[in-house]
């Protein structure tokens, strides 16, 4: 246990988007991932600081689509990994 516990409540537990159970929503705290790949999430609404909710999540290694900025959006599960994101 750390020394100092109102630190340790404070940290703030991140995991990938594809870590993120269906129907949960959280905030995006980094987009991993080459200049390219970073510009073509922005284009879609996908940025840090944005408020995401899973909507499925489809079996056997499908899509996820996820509702953001008000439309809903599929990414592969690729992408999905490299969106790191803390639950709210």
């Amino acid at each position: 246990m750390p020394k100092n516990l109102w630190c340790y409540k404070m940290e703030k537990k991140t995991m990938s988007l594809m870590e993120l159970h269906e129907k949960r929503t959280a905030r995006i705290v980094e987009l991993e991932g080459g200049a390219g790949f970073q510009r073509k999430l922005r284009v879609m609404g996908i940025r840090e600081g944005q408020i995401i909710h899973v909507v499925t999540k489809q079996p056997f290694k499908g899509p996820l689509t996820i509702r953001v900025c008000g439309g809903h959006l599929t990414l592969g599960r690729g992408m999905a990994r490299r969106i790191i994101v803390e639950e709210i």
